[in-house]
């Protein structure tokens, strides 16, 4: 794939991952998967810009793929800013689209994850990577063949869980349809034809 092409992948990925975060899941402090599940708690803890924290909470994946597949880190650095870039720009815009649109806390846990893991799974698809679990995944993939978008699952019920000691019930429950759909979403999107 060209240059270019991967750019425009990656570029409509990182903005359905901005739009899911920030105008779907931040309103009602719903927790995501991976290490966006993780920069959310930060922010909702303490008030941690997403973008930045996701950039810092990826440093330790991706020391590993230095070391263990130098071409999928190239491939996902541009994942890693473009994204935490898009989720920070269109924090501001969260405004004007809840002004605009109003769902309550479910439907927004399901169409934030299936924003989240479509666009995921769409720069799975065309070999590009946001960095986070995705990139372990794609790690774990070379050594068993399952599909990335069952790992992610597994690897974000993890984050879920241990998030949930520092979240209510509802919000759990939220973010468990919310990590389903994003995975449904990637599966979908990474499937073998």
């Amino acid at each position: 794939m060209r240059l270019s092409g991967k750019l425009l992948v990656i570029m409509l990925g990182s903005l359905l991952i901005g739009a899911g975060t920030n105008f779907f899941l931040v309103p009602y402090k719903i927790l995501d998967g991976g290490i966006i599940g993780i920069a959310l708690i930060l922010n909702y803890m303490t008030g941690a810009k997403i973008g930045q924290a996701v950039i810092l909470c990826s440093l330790p994946i991706f020391a590993l793929a230095w070391y263990k597949a130098r071409e999928v880190f190239y491939s996902s650095v541009l994942g890693l800013i473009v994204s935490s870039f898009c989720i920070e720009a269109l924090g501001p815009l969260q405004y004007y689209f809840l002004y605009y649109i109003e769902l309550g806390s479910i439907s927004s846990a399901i169409i934030g994850g299936f924003l989240m893991g479509s666009g995921l799974g769409i720069m799975l698809r065309f070999k590009a990577s946001t960095g986070g679990t995705d990139l372990l995944a794609r790690l774990i993939r070379r050594y068993v063949p399952v599909n990335m978008g069952l790992i992610i699952f597994a690897t974000d019920a993890v984050i879920i869980g241990a998030g949930g000691v520092l979240i209510s019930k509802e919000t759990f429950f939220h973010s468990i349809l919310t990590i389903a759909a994003g995975g449904v979403a990637t599966g979908l999107c990474t499937l073998e034809s």
